[in-house]
């Protein structure tokens, strides 16, 4: 996941003041960041597939990140791995989009790489939740260089990010919900200033997009243990702009340790519905990590499957969609080389890195050495137990 849960435990006294600062930085590359970048490398070596027939009715409230176990797959073991995130029985899944990428110049897209990532999500009948990053945890953009380095939300930024979704949303059919910023707690927490510039900002982009593709949802997303861990609820209530309030949960400390049993944290996710106050919600991002690292297992990662997807059933109606981080754990050095290690904190560097990347590698329903784990079949029997509306 992102940024967010690589935040560090703040020590009280000059601790806490010393650490602030630098522990945002260790998540730039991870999460979405990190799952957008490897769709770069992912589809160098991809080629158009045709679509294929998936057996099973697709739950359109359900997803599945999809990424295949290998840094650099070939186009049979892409298609393969959405295959059998779509025998599951989801009906979605999440792309995370990097403005750069799409449009390295205005107004002429680079689809190529999009249009085979969208192919495999129409074969398999999903679904797409579209993280398009104006914010990404600390930071703003990326932006690709004919935006350049924004300084504030303004209308011409505005019209900018409205035109290219615009061309974006025309393009794909299958993207109904789109989140426009992630993370909005942790930038907003340093720039407090900044909120009422982004809420227009927000609302601008909204208008313009909502008149052309009226179906289409838009909203921002907030680190949920974030908000826990820092007492910050009333972020999102400054901050909820659009149709729907999106969320990630790693169930994680300060310091990235699983500290409680999963039973427990599931009850958190009670915190995301009251902060929305009474919006709807979607969940972008919920793990379990299985490294003994961090105090994961095989059975307390299924036992939280079970907890969340109880919690999801009972609370259904507040819910646009539910998506799970995620479909194959990595070798630890693929989620350690993503992360800023040029960073000090109160608690040193190895802790918290080591924690981070093996909390990230570790998440997968299925091992590095592609054996599923426990939490498969139970991922596949809760889905099969939700109802499909």
């Amino acid at each position: 996941m992102k940024k967010k849960e690589a935040d560090v435990a703040r020590e009280s006294g000059n601790k806490e003041k010393s650490s602030s600062k630098s522990k945002k930085k260790i998540g730039i590359a991870i999460g979405a960041a990190a799952a957008a970048a490897a769709i770069v490398v992912f589809f160098l070596v991809l080629q158009p597939s045709q679509p294929s027939q998936t057996q099973v009715i697709p739950n359109p409230k359900l997803g599945l990140v999809i990424m295949p176990l290998t840094e650099r797959p070939t186009l049979d073991q892409v298609r393969s791995a959405y295959a059998q995130a779509a025998s599951t029985g989801i009906g979605r899944s999440n792309i995370y989009m990097l403005w750069p990428i799409i449009e390295p110049q205005e107004g002429k897209f680079n689809w190529q790489t999009y249009d085979i990532l969208m192919g495999l999500n129409r074969a398999q009948h999903l679904n797409v939740t579209l993280y398009f990053s104006v914010v990404n945890n600390e930071q703003l953009g990326p932006f690709p260089n004919w935006v350049g380095q924004q300084s504030s939300f303004d209308e011409k930024l505005a019209n900018e990010t409205a035109t290219s979704l615009d061309a974006i949303l025309s393009r794909y059919y299958i993207v109904d919900y789109v989140i426009i910023g992630g993370d909005l707690n942790i930038y907003f927490r340093d720039h407090p200033s900044e909120i009422p510039k982004y809420v227009d900002f927000f609302d601008s982009v909204y208008s313009k997009l909502k008149a052309k593709h009226p179906s289409v949802k838009f909203g921002n997303w907030f680190s949920l243990n974030d908000l826990i861990n820092h007492h910050d609820g009333s972020m999102v209530k400054k901050l909820n702009q659009g149709d729907f309030v999106a969320y990630s949960y790693s169930p994680v400390d300060l310091l990235f340790y699983q500290t409680s049993s999963p039973d427990k944290e599931a009850q958190g996710l009670q915190d995301m519905m009251n902060f929305s106050d009474g919006k709807k919600i979607g969940l972008m991002e919920i793990g379990w990590a299985t490294d003994k690292k961090v105090n994961g297992t095989d059975d307390n990662q299924a036992q939280f499957v079970k907890d969340v997807f109880d919690f999801y059933r009972k609370n259904a109606s507040q819910f646009e969609f539910m998506t799970w981080y995620r479909q194959y754990d990595r070798p630890f050095d693929t989620c350690y080389n993503g992360l800023n290690t040029d960073i000090q904190t109160g608690f040193g560097n190895h802790i918290l890195l080591n924690n981070t990347a093996a909390y990230l590698c570790s998440t997968g329903l299925i091992d590095a050495n592609n054996n599923t784990k426990p939490a498969w079949d139970e991922f596949r029997n809760q889905i099969q137990m939700s109802p499909n509306s």
